[in-house]
């Protein structure tokens, strides 16, 4: 491996392979910061997400995720082609990675995002300017729901984002 490909992680601070959608992943983490006015602290870098499919466990992560008071608000993919292609996955991965579903799943390039409610599935908005800033969030996060995902919906939800996220199956 060539390290003229390797960046620092705006977040981390730790070096990451500039492949496929880091530099989009990089642009839209200092957004988050700079723009929508949260702290490093609160945001996880590629989450490590376990899930089982004909009794194996695949390994995947989630791109960032955003906490306020000491939950999960947002879970955000970044990617480098259509955000579209990639609403389901984060809706899947959204609703599997803690014991309750991250209110909201974002897909995004760094130029456009697509915002989705985790519970119902629904578009919530479209563009940068829907994403919510750190300030807008404190004024509803006291009235959010943290809702489990129903079990029975689980295997299913499982193989649809394992079916989505071949390509970071076992990082």
């Amino acid at each position: 491996m060539s390290f003229d490909y390797m960046i620092t992680d705006y977040i981390t601070g730790k070096p990451v392979r500039n492949i496929g959608p880091e530099a989009s992943r990089q642009i839209f983490e200092k957004f988050l910061v700079d723009e929508k006015g949260y702290d490093k602290k609160n945001i996880k870098v590629d989450k490590e997400l376990i899930v089982q499919f004909k009794g194996e466990d695949y390994v995947s992560a989630i791109d960032l995720i955003v906490s306020c008071k000491e939950k999960a608000f947002m879970a955000i993919t970044c990617v480098a082609g259509s955000i579209g292609s990639y609403e389901r996955e984060i809706l899947a991965g959204a609703r599997l990675i803690y014991d309750y579903q991250i209110p909201f799943a974002v897909s995004t390039d760094a130029r456009d995002a697509v915002v989705l409610d985790t519970v119902s599935g629904k578009k919530t908005g479209q563009g940068l300017d829907a994403i919510p800033s750190k300030k807008d969030l404190l004024k509803v996060f006291d009235s959010m729901e943290f809702k489990p995902f129903d079990k029975n919906r689980k295997e299913k939800e499982m193989i649809i984002y394992r079916s989505f996220n071949l390509e970071k199956v076992n990082i």
